[in-house]
């Protein structure tokens, strides 16, 4: 699979990028993860990417040319299926099965806006899916975009270094994790439930399946 970020903020992922996980899957050969300026894609010597809006109002307004020139230059040098989305809060809400649906996509080509959003048209034309990862404005779609890849590349086969860990989280939408313990047994006055120590796989899984359908608990204060 190949990711393709257009953006204007292409330093926003270089932390991200050098994390162990993809610099190690990114070598093997599991996925790519290309990244555009789109500042590249402008044609005036200011490489303006906004301009007012038409009719009025606050904050500006991507451009359709340099939008529409990245999302045609990136998709004409692909082959395979593209799926092409713009991260908007307007989208649909993300979610584990969204990101799984996605992965059958050979492409996807992320649009990362700013401002206050970008021209209608480019969505109307050249958009296939708009995605938000929740009821919050951001000022822009890069961090949207790192999650939906990090949600999305964990479940590639070969990219978890213990690809049973994954097996064992919640594939569902409406289950939550159980809560995980690990040494020391005792942690100022906090013990471990008994049940992990119990040897009993059957009885452990019971509980855990358990504690997920559990509503969360609100948290003690510490003392």
């Amino acid at each position: 699979m190949d990711f393709n970020l257009l953006t204007i903020f292409p330093e926003m992922f270089s932390g991200f990028l050098k994390s162990q996980i993809l610099r190690r899957s990114i070598a093997a050969g599991l996925f790519q993860i290309h990244i555009h300026d789109l500042r590249e894609f402008t044609n005036d010597k200011h490489r303006s990417v906004d301009d007012t809006p038409y009719g009025g109002g606050p904050g500006m307004i991507m451009k359709p040319e340099p939008l529409v020139h990245a999302i045609e230059s990136v998709s004409a040098k692909k082959s395979g299926t593209i799926r092409r989305i713009y991260l908007s809060p307007k989208g649909k809400l993300w979610s584990q099965t969204e990101a799984t649906r996605l992965l059958k996509y050979e492409n996807l080509i992320l649009l990362c806006g700013r401002y206050q959003g970008i021209d209608q048209r480019v969505i109307d034309g050249w958009i296939d899916e708009e995605i938000s990862i929740g009821n919050y404005i951001l000022s822009g779609g890069e961090i949207a975009a790192m999650v939906l890849m990090e949600t999305m590349v964990r479940q590639i086969p070969g990219v978890l270094g213990n690809q049973a860990s994954l097996k064992q989280e919640t594939g569902s939408d409406a289950d939550i994790e159980p809560p995980h313990y690990t040494r020391p047994r005792e942690f100022r006055g906090r013990v471990v439930p008994e049940i992990l120590f119990s040897g009993n796989h059957d009885a452990i899984a019971s509980w855990r399946q358990q504690q997920r359908q559990q509503p969360t608990k609100p948290k003690s204060k510490r003392k």
